[in-house]
């Protein structure tokens, strides 16, 4: 369970939209001052959380909330392969 409000927000937007949680990885990065530090210098953004699909720099919660409202997220992680269908499996797009 995440200690900050921003990070659970952020897994719970990805929850909503049917990400499976083994699908995620998290770090916590209150814990050690070198990888928030790294974290924020790598993506050359100063909040933290910081989410990534498939490798690529998305955004922080704001961002999240944002593209979850407009539908954006749901088509990205489509995309991406990440959303679950009803069966419970993955889907990719053909």
């Amino acid at each position: 369970m995440p200690q900050c409000g921003f990070s659970r927000a952020v897994l719970q937007i990805l929850q909503v939209q049917g990400v499976k949680q083994d699908l995620v990885a998290t770090y916590n990065c209150l814990d050690d001052q070198e990888l928030r530090d790294g974290i924020k210098e790598f993506s050359d953004w100063p909040t933290i959380p910081q989410v990534y699909i498939k490798g690529e720099f998305v955004g922080g919660c704001d961002i999240m909330l944002n593209m979850h409202q407009s539908g954006e997220l749901e088509t990205m992680l489509q995309n991406a392969g990440l959303l679950q269908d009803a069966a419970g499996e993955s889907s990719k797009p053909e």
